[in-house]
């Protein structure tokens, strides 16, 4: 996940170092994101632009978590297993509740989402 060499930015090519296995830190991403270039005048606003960038990527890191975990889930749920279903619900449910807490999705979708994958769930053995 590099940038390719630009001579107007030579910082870029050197902004996101995966590491093994493929996976990206999330200090990584936080600097990487605030190396952006703002139109912001004031040193207030050149900071406040910096924050946006580093709490977007953290929470783009985040619902990228949440829909991995939901896709694990579905494809257990369309299995026809109970038990990997369910285990897998216990898997996504904190980390759907913690987007929630964080202010990523809110806190009624996040219940909603539970609530109706659960009752797939209970509707399997049935």
């Amino acid at each position: 996940m590099t940038i390719d060499a630009d001579p107007w930015r030579p910082w870029a090519a050197a902004l996101v170092f995966p590491r093994p296995g493929g996976t990206v830190a999330r200090s990584d991403i936080a600097r990487a994101s605030c190396r952006t270039e703002t139109m912001a005048n004031t040193a207030s606003a050149k900071k406040a632009a910096r924050v946006i960038a580093r709490r977007t990527a953290v929470n783009q890191a985040r619902r990228s978590r949440v829909r991995t975990f939901l896709r694990k889930l579905e494809e257990a749920i369309a299995t026809g297993d109970k038990t990997a279903a369910t285990a897998a619900l216990k898997a996504a449910e904190p980390e759907i509740m913690r987007a929630s807490q964080k202010g990523v999705i809110h806190k009624n979708t996040a219940s909603r989402k539970v609530s109706r994958l659960a009752g797939r769930i209970a509707k399997i053995g049935a």
